[in-house]
């Protein structure tokens, strides 16, 4: 029987100082929402794995896979569950990681401190187990479930003639319950605001680390969950301050922009290498380097103003995406910083392989694609869906369309194309200088490119003047602001939530939209800790 079934049964730094509602007033009244039932994503898993047992552990690459909804895996791991497929993997998963634990000695001596005196040694496998399994599930536990897991150890070591065997079976349990796998938030009654829900120190944990880390909560932040100081307002702050300095931060930052920009989407990056020679294996790899640097350096080196994530020349290469760029490779090995030339007509996120290749198709450039990340991804703008059967397809091109341009107007002439596509590829065509792969060029068959355009009422003139707009669009930094909130609850905004949003999205405008300032801002703000009833 699998074990899933055997289971069943100057001022100072605001983001160092004051809590959120000194920055612009108090928090406005919001609607508490009711909780969700979170499942770790892939990355979360591989991290909480990590931290358990150590770096380098082989976790397989096919699990229950991560849905996107609302654009972001984080909500989508809310209202996904696992398939009868997704078990079996996850069992597999839990005995393999299990074994290479007890293979490897040094990982063994760490997590085992005691030497079993036969195949059954309660006691010792009580050790274990006592200090492993808190962790795991991220909470206490009950005696009697302690009791469960020694006795799968017992019985499997007794069954198996083996301790070491016998203990992977417990592990294993471990790694395949939902107090593993899910992150329970239910909440409970705040007894400092009758009638108002809370979430449990130990959700507050689990919520903080997984925000701001993007894996579990370390040992001081369970200290702080056991003795009851993550639920006041100082002690809160304490622990998010901590977290925000920890270089673990880092990783949870750029889980958030791997995220948002659909940045993992590159691990399956394709092109026609006859069509872009500059095409190879780890070009999708280096890509999402150079934007996470890029983020992390404005984020967390520089404290500075997020919208530059657009607009800056500073950027991170290593040589195969300096070739591409046709600028001098910064470092022999690896990645260095460097600036590119004001002349190259290339700068920011929006003149990145990550985002110029990932929203093309493997032969051509996509101005839809570009111009919907545009629309949806930076600006959350909503945009209706095709008619069923409609060819959205962009004509071929001949002697009279040589360009996109001329090609996408052609496509405008349908009336039935250009009720949403006047709304896209006007800005992808912005982008035009800039081929399938990222290559700059300022001809396509011979014609020269015309790149100028009109984002909602700025003219452009190319994507360097774009990449201006787009920055300084009045949707772009509350659009920052509401996926992170999104992103943080696991959860879009829900009925009575507009006003907290709007207000977050206010701290960041005056605290010249640092991230890092929101990171703490929503961390410590009321809605993140309170929950409603369950529906």
């Amino acid at each position: 029987m699998p074990l899933a079934l055997l289971f069943l049964a100057c001022d100072p730094a605001p983001d160092s100082a004051a809590p959120a509602e000194a920055v612009r007033g108090e928090a406005p009244a919001f609607t508490a929402q009711p909780p969700v039932l979170r499942r770790l994503t892939y990355t979360q898993y591989q991290d909480t794995v990590a931290a358990l047992f150590g770096e380098g552990l082989v976790i397989p690459a096919e699990l229950e896979p991560d849905t996107r909804v609302s654009g972001l895996y984080a909500v989508g791991a809310s209202v996904t569950s696992i398939s009868s497929l997704g078990v079996e993997r996850y069992e597999s998963a839990a005995f393999d990681i299990a074994e290479q634990v007890l293979a490897d000695e040094a990982r063994r001596a760490a997590l085992v401190p005691c030497t079993p005196i036969d195949v059954v040694d309660s006691d010792c496998a009580r050790a274990v187990l006592a200090d492993l399994a808190p962790r795991a599930w991220r909470r206490p536990l009950e005696s009697a479930e302690l009791d469960r897991l020694v006795s799968i150890a017992d019985t499997a070591g007794a069954t198996l003639e083996d301790f070491d065997q016998g203990l992977a079976y417990a592990i294993a349990a471990l790694l395949q319950s939902p107090y593993f796998l899910f992150r329970p938030e239910l909440g409970e009654d705040d007894p400092e605001r009758p009638g108002e829900r809370r979430y449990t120190a130990y959700e507050m944990a689990s919520r903080l680390s997984y925000f701001l880390w993007n894996t579990m909560p370390d040992a001081e932040l369970f200290a702080a969950a056991a003795d009851g100081s993550l639920l006041t307002d100082e002690g809160l702050a304490e622990q998010v301050d901590r977290l925000l300095a920890d270089e673990r931060a880092r990783g949870g930052m750029a889980a958030f922009i791997t995220d948002t920009w659909m940045l993992g989407d590159l691990d399956e990056l394709t092109k026609d290498p006859t069509i872009y020679t500059y095409m190879s294996d780890g070009l999708g790899a280096s890509a999402r380097q150079q934007t996470l640097l890029d983020a992390e350096a404005i984020v967390f080196d520089d404290d500075g103003d997020f919208r530059s994530i657009l607009t800056t020349r500073d950027t991170h290469l290593d040589r195969s995406l300096a070739a591409l760029y046709d600028v001098p490779a910064p470092a022999r090995e690896g990645f260095g910083a460097t600036t590119l030339p004001e002349s190259g007509g290339r700068r920011g996120l929006l003149g990145q392989v990550s985002f110029l290749a990932l929203q093309s198709h493997a032969t051509s450039t996509s101005v839809t694609k570009r111009g919907i990340f545009v629309r949806e991804v930076l600006l959350c703008q909503e945009l209706p869906s095709p008619p069923a059967g409609l060819n959205t397809s962009i004509p071929e091109i001949t002697e009279e369309t040589p360009t996109m341009r001329d090609r996408v107007a052609q496509h405008l002439e349908d009336p039935s194309c250009a009720a949403c596509h006047n709304y896209m590829d006007p800005i992808g065509l912005g982008f035009e200088n800039f081929d399938g792969i990222g290559r700059w060029r300022t001809t396509e068959n011979d014609v020269e490119i015309d790149a100028s355009g009109e984002l909602d009422g700025v003219d452009f003139d190319d994507a360097w003047a774009l990449s201006s707009a787009i920055a300084e669009h009045s949707a772009f930094a509350p659009c920052v602001n509401k996926t992170l909130y999104a992103y943080a609850q696991g959860r879009v905004e829900g009925s009575g939530e507009d006003e907290i949003v709007d207000w977050h999205a206010e701290g960041f405008a005056v605290q010249d939209y640092r991230l890092k300032f929101l990171l703490r801002d929503i961390a410590t703000g009321r809605s993140f800790r309170t929950v409603g009833g369950v529906e």
